[in-house]
């Protein structure tokens, strides 16, 4: 096949057996690639509603993106696919770094994980050599490690790694899957599923070319794409400060979350910022994805105090959000040494930071005791013992280590005492990334719908804030007029996040980042569509990719409708739906009920789904030539036809 390696990989561990399936080209131009395709393979491969996601019958998903390998700007990216632990619905999660390319050079579009190994194993991939490997010697070592001593015993550097820490061993809700060690599928507790596996690792080592159908008209466009992403208003700040460098602006609008979300406003978040690690010396050097023309990620090391010395990938906007603002840390040293934990034993950092918070706020109100968590008390604020409290979630240590790897909706469900209420999660179970959706209103409908949960990573309606021409822009385009280029309006939400859902879903599947396409915009659907036909041949245009992401996004939320997810399920936490902002313009504004099911209302109506239920039609379904999909869940209780 051109453009997609044109293989996908299976691996039995129980059976430890290995096979490849040809990847079917209709698949490819329904779906796209990685996420899309992962998506289908994950509805087809579990037909059984129900199943333990930490069992045996869940399925694990790797797929890079169809421009993954290419010199299409950013365009390294990794989908892992799976039921997720921690909501026990759908769960794609997402990550940079290298090893999405290298599967590909591989010769590999996707690498699917069945059942359960016996003992811990690695998969050891050298184009179409493929084995299963012991582990054993491996279990019990943090990603930099493992990274180390895989490279080490192979003979390669070069070899890229994706693997888990103690965090996914031990089965932490919340577990991620790192590669190039500081890249992160974060959300969901990817990390977990492979864990429960058994699988330590995938290395992989390419040497393959990625065939294109026009390589010549390929190399022009992605160049021109390449250079309009460099003109792009928000792609400098990207490179001059990482995503952090958007902290003070979002802190000046009094929509920075902080102390568990109670608070939009702090004093002074210098501390916090991406100017501050360049200001003071703490940034190294800046990390590009493969292919990447940005290179937002950072690379630090701590200066002061007990902790320096410590260096690690990061922290990025959410991560010092999760771990310092939603804690009252503002202490950049130990904010860098709890993301250098996270990392290294492979925990998703948002939902790290809201446990840790939401504990912080249950001790304060005496719902946990010292006394009832082995004489360990958190306080806001108080570093050494935050940190201590990520190595009790990741070796899931004591009864505080246990009970907060459950994830906070478990932790507050075993607490009682009105804990939910300050517990930072909706009704599907994910923490809440650490944007201030009280006055954000596309973010909270975003939110509110994700089939994974609250999470800016699905559905990012960044364009919201008009905070650049190429923004405003872009909301004109979708609603008609500037004027709705700010976030405190309801009006044409829907509108705004159905266009984000389906160029995200189209991102994901191609393995373009999303800062390319829904924070910076010089990658578009129309030039995705052009670069998709370029390299595969396919034809196609802007209607025909963006009714494929449709397509993705309604059989993601197939896939939670057939695990019994409806309308009660599209909600925010607790605390944003009840209580007021605090301060600043959106000074008393909540996400009321009534205010998100005008929205919802207006949602499902635009996706032609079942405004009681939130279930798609039987005709919606056939319109987007899902009738596989249809008969299945024709078949559930409470079936809608239109």
């Amino acid at each position: 096949m051109l453009g997609w390696a044109g293989k996908i990989l299976h691996v039995d561990l129980a059976k430890k057996t290995i096979w490849t399936e040809e990847l079917d080209k209709r698949l490819g131009e329904r779906f796209l690639g990685a996420r899309g395709i992962n998506a289908k393979l994950l509805w087809d491969l579990i037909k059984e509603p129900g199943i333990d996601p930490l069992g045996p019958k869940n399925i694990l998903i790797f797929g890079c993106g169809t421009l993954t390998g290419t010199t299409a700007p950013s365009s390294g990216r990794t989908t892992i696919t799976c039921k997720g632990p921690a909501t026990n619905l759908y769960l794609k999660s997402n990550m940079g770094g290298h090893w999405g390319a290298e599967l590909k050079f591989a010769g590999y579009d996707h690498v699917v994980l069945h059942d359960v190994a016996e003992n811990p194993v690695y998969i050891w991939i050298q184009d179409e050599n493929v084995e299963i490997e012991n582990a054993s010697d491996l279990w019990g070592l943090d990603v930099r490690e493992t990274t180390e001593v895989l490279q080490k015993d192979l003979g390669d550097k070069e070899i890229k790694i994706a693997c888990i820490g103690q965090g996914g061993e031990n089965l932490v809700r919340f577990a991620a899957v790192m590669n190039s060690v500081y890249h992160a599928a974060g959300r969901g507790g990817a990390g977990a599923v492979m864990g429960s596996k058994k699988v330590k690792a995938i290395a992989v080592r390419g040497t393959k070319d990625v065939e294109l159908w026009d390589p010549d008209g390929f190399r022009k466009l992605a160049l021109k794409v390449r250079k309009n992403l460099a003109k792009d208003s928000g792609a400098q700040s990207l490179y001059d400060y990482g995503t952090s460098g958007s902290l003070e602006f979002v802190n000046n609008l009094h929509a920075l979350p902080n102390r568990n979300f109670k608070y939009g406003h702090l004093k002074d978040p210098t501390p916090l910022t991406g100017q501050n690690l360049v200001n003071e010396e703490y940034l190294l050097r800046r990390v590009g994805c493969f292919s990447c023309t940005i290179s937002c990620h950072r690379f630090v090391q701590a200066k002061r105090g007990p902790y320096a010395g410590t260096f690690t990938g990061g922290p990025e906007y959410e991560n010092f959000a999760a771990l310092g603002a939603q804690s009252w840390l503002l202490d950049t040293d130990a904010i860098i040494k709890a993301n250098e934990l996270c990392n290294i034993y492979g925990l998703d950092a948002i939902s790290t930071g809201t446990v840790l918070a939401w504990a912080m706020e249950s001790f304060e109100r005496g719902v946990l005791t010292k006394k009832s968590m082995d004489g360990i008390e958190l306080k806001f604020g108080d570093a050494d013992t935050m940190i201590k409290a990520i190595e009790l979630i990741a070796f899931r240590k004591g009864k505080l280590g246990n009970l907060l790897a459950e994830g906070v909706k478990r932790a507050a469900e075993k607490v009682g005492k009105d804990s939910y209420k300050w517990a930072i999660c909706n009704s599907k179970g994910l923490e809440q990334s650490n944007v201030e959706t009280r006055s954000a209103k596309a973010y909270a409908l975003a939110f509110a719908v994700n089939p994974r949960g609250p999470d800016h990573l699905h559905t990012e309606t960044f364009a919201e804030f008009g905070a650049s021409p190429e923004a405003i822009d872009l909301i004109k385009k979708l609603t008609g007029s500037k004027k709705w280029a700010s976030p405190y309006f309801t009006e044409y939400r829907p509108e705004i996040v159905r266009w984000h859902e389906d160029c995200y879903a189209v991102t994901d599947s191609l393995g373009f980042c999303a800062f390319t396409s829904t924070a910076a915009y010089a990658v578009n659907p129309e030039n995705m569509a052009e670069l998709f036909h370029l390299a595969t041949g396919i034809p196609m245009n802007e209607e025909k990719i963006m009714l494929a992401g449709r397509r993705i996004i309604t059989i993601e939320k197939c896939f939670n409708v057939r695990e019994g997810a409806d309308r009660r399920f599209d909600d925010l936490p607790w605390r944003l739906m009840s209580e007021p902002a605090a301060s600043g313009p959106a000074k008393g504004m909540m996400n009321s009920k009534k205010e998100l099911n005008s929205m919802l209302n207006k949602y499902y109506q635009l996706h032609e789904w079942d405004a009681k239920t939130s279930w798609p039609y039987k005709e919606t379904l056939e319109k987007l030539d899902l009738k596989d999909v249809a008969e299945q869940i024709l078949k559930l209780p409470n079936k809608k036809k239109k």
